[in-house]
């Protein structure tokens, strides 16, 4: 990627979609201009950093304030053309020196939430800046000592404006992060449509889950979904993944990462898709192969007249209601096949699994045994 002043990037390689910054590039922007002016100064603007991959974007800066022995530098993050919840946002970083020895102290400004429970790769009670932004930010903070005469020792104190209310739509507080949103980012490029924030996410997720002692965890397509397990096994928040169309990263990362039980709980049709061998359920990504759902059907007792009426319905939904006009037990075949592959993704891993498929209004239309 070439440099790029003021945030913005260039397009991605065949697919014309334009990359954007993490927070944690945009914080570590602020945090290198506002260090800067409180040893000279003045503020760089726009302010030019290094990113772990060796890109050089050069970020504007909206905010300057230098005062009482602090300084303050503010970055708008510029997400791309990702539909990133955080884009548009105003990142702060205040910078002021510590005593000889400090090194760099990491504070949550207001909109940067806190870590409240176990099983993040921050300790309870620290800060919500992620390992690699407080990285960058610390050989930032480095090379402008060097370069200025300072001593390297500060507290920078990281803020996201109005972070409490961006925060309320992301995983943030059922992972016990608190008060605002996480400093993000570990090539601090955004990737259009990665998803790699939600998928992180659901790393987190089974992350504090373990360390708070759940060994049975769902992973769920939504809101109807979890509230179908909640009903069923009376699962805590803490042990719902919020794994949307990402059954693929759930099963990977529990093969790693054991619990003793899964469930997995999903609408038929995006359950159906798991049956067939897709790991991604998105609707731009995979689709609802009715030719399969034909033949379960026929494994089930379905004759050819049902199977061929099945092999061109409108959509997995009505397929399933043809199934269910006829005695045949579409939903539960589906759900164990769902099972069955998921058992092949953890290639042996000490995990069982249950799966329940459930229609639009959350009825259970499906269900496996545990294996």
């Amino acid at each position: 990627m070439s440099e790029a002043k003021g945030g913005r990037g260039a397009q991605l390689k065949h697919t014309g979609l334009r990359p954007g910054w993490t927070t944690g590039a945009c914080a570590t922007a602020a945090a290198t201009a506002a260090y800067t002016a409180l040893l000279n100064g003045d503020f760089p603007d726009p302010v030019t950093i290094t990113l772990p991959r060796g890109q050089t974007p050069a970020f504007a800066l909206a905010v300057e304030e230098l005062a009482d022995g602090r300084a303050t530098a503010g970055v708008v993050k510029d997400a791309g053309d990702d539909p990133d919840v955080t884009h548009g946002a105003l990142v702060r970083a205040s910078v002021r020196a510590l005593p000889a020895g400090s090194g760099v102290v990491f504070r949550a400004g207001p909109g940067v939430g806190t870590v409240t429970l176990p099983g993040l790769p921050l300790e309870v009670g620290e800060p919500a800046v992620n390992p690699v932004p407080r990285r960058m930010i610390r050989e930032h903070i480095a090379r402008v000592a060097a370069a200025h005469g300072g001593s390297g020792d500060v507290e920078v104190t990281v803020g996201v404006d109005h972070g409490e209310e961006i925060a309320r739509s992301t995983w943030n507080p059922r992972l016990g992060i608190l008060g605002g949103l996480s400093i993000l980012g570990t090539t601090g490029v955004v990737v259009p449509y990665s998803c790699s924030a939600w998928i992180d996410s659901i790393r987190r997720g089974v992350d504090v889950a373990l360390a708070a002692g759940h060994t049975h965890v769902a992973g769920c397509t939504g809101s109807t979904s979890e509230k179908t397990v909640v009903a069923e096994y009376g699962l805590p928040e803490i042990a719902l993944l919020d794994m949307g169309d990402f059954a693929g990263a759930v099963l990977k990362y529990v093969r790693r990462h054991p619990v003793d039980r899964l469930t997995i709980c999903g609408g038929f049709a995006k359950l159906s898709k798991l049956a067939a061998g897709h790991l991604d359920l998105h609707s731009g990504r995979s689709q609802v192969d009715r030719g399969y759902l034909a033949e379960l059907a026929r494994r089930g007792g379905a004759d050819e007249a049902l199977a061929a009426g099945i092999a061109v319905a409108n959509t997995g939904l009505a397929a399933l209601q043809l199934c269910q006009a006829h005695g045949v037990p579409l939903g539960d075949l589906v759900a164990v096949a769902a099972r069955d592959e998921a058992l092949s993704v953890l290639r042996g891993a000490p995990v069982a699994v249950d799966v329940i498929c459930i229609d639009r209004a959350g009825t259970v239309v499906g269900r496996s045994s545990v294996r």
